[in-house]
């Protein structure tokens, strides 16, 4: 018998979610248990702040102009390397249980292999797992989950919002709130988990497994069971403390950043990219934040309970002690940050750092360590070829985790490529406390023609263009210690020139030379 691995992964939250990494909202003693135990990341950094690029990363060891899915609605190649499939080889069991995402989920004749499993409630193989069984946010769309909440349940479908909706709810209109009737025991979350358990007992003791859990939560719309609404009250909350306090300082602040910040907003030009394209974030009330993080907390809440019934249920296979648990998720949210929600092409902290938490196995003989080196999700797949005793295959451009503070890593690189034609192209290095963020000429002929025209959207009174295009001179540049939200923007400060031309030397020397052409987007993801 082996190591086996949990490999737990959210989307769309922030490294803050979790007590041991400093939140004060959220219950998560799972969480904070298997941090205190093992090794706590201070600093882990997405492949990219959106959904299939970060996963793919996660997947192949890859960065994601290597692997191809450097953008929503780009599938990641059917021929892509897998880490599920390397240890396959070696003799795990594998399994996929959650939501997905290596493919554009706007699919509904299955054209995609993870999209057409559900379509056939066919649950494998994929990718190098033996087993799947795909869960999204809500029934909506294809999955096994909606399968099942539409056979078994079929009174409880509706009341799930679709993901970019904005329609208003809650106590405080806040967009994307709402409470609905489908049952604790029948939510998304707690099924995951249910099928996780399931799964496992059809293995034998002595067979090794490898495991993704992947939650869908606490990723927007922000609607949860109407049995755990009270959980948190929204009203006895602070405003988050990347929030700057009030619209002006917001617009001071998001003036000395590239153009797009500002516009988005403000309204003259909306974030189609990866936000509702009818949010205005200057429209949101500081009620509204509250509400909204106020449901993200209780969703944090869930998974961590969630987390607790699977490792429960493996040690009473007795099998925790050679069990190796890791926690993170795809990318991160505003939740008010800099007044904002959802993601983007917006490369701060709030989206980029990521919970990183890496229980292993008491039999490996691990000490407890807290981490503040920067790690990578392409670090993950070879840390799995670590815990599993294999060679780290040669496609893998990541190497695996520190198991202690004071290691020979420096960087991790963070790259942003638009899947409509707004464009936009940043490539972003983490290192030696500072991020630096270097924009890319605009490039409207590689996305697939923007959903609305941004003229739908002016408001009239929009202090920039309604179109936004970069020469390549823009960038961003914090001093993440003096800055911790990154509020300051040092790009044009003459006394961080010299900084800032070696971190954005460093960027194009580190980074792989990528696949040519670029994979173009097929679909809206």
């Amino acid at each position: 018998m082996g190591r086996k691995i949990l490999f737990i992964t959210t989307d769309q939250q922030r490294y803050d979610a979790y007590g041991c990494n400093g939140g004060t909202v959220a219950r998560t003693p799972v969480t904070d248990a298997l941090a205190s135990e093992g090794i706590r990341y201070e600093r882990a950094y997405s492949a990219n702040v959106i959904c299939t690029p970060a996963r793919s990363s996660m997947l192949t060891g890859q960065h994601p102009r290597t692997h191809g899915a450097i953008a929503n609605g780009v599938p990641l190649p059917q021929d892509a390397p897998s880490i599920a499939a390397t240890l396959a080889d070696a003799g795990y069991r594998t399994a996929l249980i959650g939501k997905v995402h290596f493919e554009p989920i706007a699919d509904p004749d299955g054209a995609y292999p993870q999209n057409r499993l559900a379509l056939t409630d066919s649950h494998g193989p994929y990718r190098g797992f033996d087993y799947v069984s795909f869960a999204g946010h809500g029934p909506l769309g294809a999955s096994h989950y909606a399968n099942w909440l539409r056979k078994n349940h079929p009174d409880q479908v509706d009341g799930f919002l679709r993901i970019f909706a904005t329609t208003p709810g809650g106590d405080t209109g806040a967009p994307a709130v709402k409470a609905h009737q489908v049952a604790r025991e029948n939510y998304h979350t707690d099924w995951i988990a249910d099928q996780v358990i399931a799964w496992l007992d059809t293995l034998d003791d002595d067979e090794d497994w490898f495991c993704w859990m992947s939650f869908p939560d606490p990723h927007h719309p922000w609607d949860l069971p109407a049995s755990e609404r009270d959980r948190i009250d929204w009203r006895t909350l602070d405003l988050p403390a990347g929030h700057p306090g009030s619209p002006e300082r917001i617009k001071a602040i998001l003036s000395e950043k590239p153009a797009h910040w500002l516009a988005w907003y403000d309204g003259s030009v909306p974030n189609i990219d990866a936000a509702p394209g009818d949010f205005v974030p200057a429209d949101l009330t500081d009620d509204q934040i509250r509400e909204v993080n106020a449901v993200v907390h209780i969703k944090n809440e869930l998974l961590d309970e969630a987390y607790g019934r699977v490792l429960e249920h493996i040690r009473q296979r007795g099998q925790l002690d050679d069990t190796d648990v890791i926690i993170t998720t795809d990318h991160g949210e505003f939740q008010g940050d800099l007044g904002l929600l959802f993601k983007g092409p917006y490369h701060v902290d709030a989206l980029m750092r990521l919970p990183m938490i890496w229980r292993p196995a008491p039999s490996a003989g691990l000490s407890p360590a807290v981490v503040s080196e920067p790690v990578s999700q392409v670090d993950l797949a070879p840390t799995f070829c670590a815990i599993a005793g294999i060679e780290t295959p040669e496609w893998i451009e990541g190497t695996a985790m520190p198991t202690g503070p004071d290691g020979p890593r420096r960087r991790a690189l963070i790259e942003w490529d638009s899947q409509l034609d707004t464009g936009y192209r940043m490539r972003t290095i983490a290192a030696d406390g500072w991020l630096c963020t270097a924009y890319e000429p605009t490039d409207t002929d590689y996305g697939l023609p923007r959903a609305r025209r941004y003229a739908e959207f002016d408001r009239g009174d929009a202090p920039v263009p309604d179109v936004i295009t970069y020469d390549g001179t823009e960038g961003e540049l914090y001093n993440v210690a003096e800055d911790p939200h990154q509020w300051r923007n040092l790009w044009d400060d003459p006394a961080s020139q010299e900084i800032r031309a070696a971190l954005v030397a460093e960027i194009y020397q580190a980074l792989p030379t990528g696949r040519q052409p670029r994979l173009r987007p097929v679909a809206m993801g």
